[in-house]
């Protein structure tokens, strides 16, 4: 929006040269972050206010860990906080012809609307199991089946009129499965290797991407500031490859496929940033608010969605390798509950506790040794993830 301002004002008044500033990516990047960061920081007290007067408590089941049980009460819902800085950030100070930002925008907000419905079904409705899992993967899956389809013809033109046209071509040939190469799944560290995976494949990637990586982020949400700052740092990552991919210039040196358009995604990462240090201020240790599904839903959803404009899906899956970590060790120890129970009669246990946070936990690290370490973990994951711009 202000991109737009400053550009008819600069029509209007020639001699404000000093708008000319709004024109930079870079200058808009960084105020979206700030602007996330001060809204989520003069906003915090308030949302938890209300969430408490709202008796929105955080409900702790009996069979988990014994530890957390004082964490009973805390307001949770707090990621209409993260949504309210990314929101506002976001909307003030990308170009609002992008269309990718607005995908971005969309998924990640309908999945907050997921995970509020669920939330708030839990902790304002007493429903135990909130919103069922039939009906949060259906909702899930629509939101990501659309935006897949939709960004299977995006990512390959530069114009939303392009883009039609492409769709239209594609039923017209009886739903060819070709797509142009900058459309294929990217090996990182290869300069020129890349699998083509046509239009169903790209959807189907692009569907469990985003949704898996929602699932995930919503897994490590269990301790106080685990989730959030993983989130900031891959989000703020991903940002990089946006703007890399979005510059004709950028994209040629290193090898990059160049998507016009994609650049603008850098100010959606860096409000989330913002967002995201924002909330770590009231989440972190011993918290003030939880994030909620509405919070780790919407920005696993967001991520999942960057990574596929930005054709960086493995690279998320590189630097987000907690999130990987946390949802593939619930899969194992239920799947090998199921098997051993089956063929045993007494169901055995991989892990002491899942997700894995709470493995840890149980062996004896306290809850912050947890989230420190698995910070630094995802550290050392993103600067890998960073290192295949250049080594390929």
């Amino acid at each position: 929006m202000l991109l737009s301002l400053s550009q008819w004002l600069l029509v209007q008044f020639p001699e404000w040269g000093f708008l000319r500033v709004f024109q930079y990516l870079t200058f808009r990047a960084v105020m979206s972050a700030l602007t996330a960061l001060l809204i989520g920081l003069s906003m915090g007290p308030w949302v938890i206010g209300k969430l408490t007067e709202l008796k929105i408590g955080q409900p702790i089941r009996d069979y988990g860990m014994q530890s957390h049980l004082v964490k009973r009460g805390t307001p949770t819902m707090g990621g209409v906080l993260i949504l309210l800085g990314i929101g506002v950030a976001t909307l003030l100070w990308f170009d609002w012809s992008n269309r990718f930002v607005w995908v971005v925008m969309l998924v990640t907000f309908g999945f907050g609307a997921v995970g509020w419905v669920d939330d708030w079904r839990k902790v304002v409705l007493k429903d135990p199991e909130g919103m069922r899992s039939r009906e949060k993967f259906f909702w899930q899956s629509l939101i990501g089946l659309v935006a897949a389809l939709y960004l299977a013809f995006s990512v390959s033109e530069s114009t939303n009129l392009r883009v039609l046209e492409l769709f239209v071509r594609w039923i017209q040939s009886g739903f060819s499965n070709d797509l142009p190469p900058k459309a294929d799944l990217m090996l990182p560290f290869f300069k020129t290797v890349s699998y083509p995976l046509g239009v169903f494949g790209f959807i189907t990637l692009s569907y469990f991407v985003i949704v898996g990586a929602s699932n995930a982020v919503n897994f490590t949400d269990g301790l106080d500031g685990l989730a959030i700052m993983p989130v900031v740092m891959v989000g703020s990552a991903l940002g990089i490859f946006a703007y890399v991919v979005g510059n004709a210039v950028y994209s040629k040196y290193l090898l990059f496929p160049h998507i016009p358009g994609a650049g603008e995604v850098l100010i959606f990462c860096s409000a989330l940033a913002g967002a995201g240090l924002a909330f770590l201020w009231f989440n972190a240790h011993p918290a003030q608010v939880f994030m909620g599904d509405v919070g780790a839903l919407s920005l696993g959803g967001g991520l999942g969605t960057v990574a596929v404009i930005t054709r960086q899906e493995i690279v998320l899956g590189i630097m987000g390798g907690i999130f990987v970590a946390e949802v593939l060790s619930v899969m194992l120890q239920v799947s090998w509950f199921k098997y051993t129970k089956k063929k045993y009669g007494v169901g055995r246990r991989i892990f002491k506790m899942s997700p894995l946070h709470h493995h840890f936990e149980k062996s004896g690290w306290t809850e912050t040794q947890v989230v420190i370490r698995f910070w630094i973990i995802t550290m050392l994951l993103c600067l890998v993830g960073l290192a295949s711009l250049k080594l390929r």
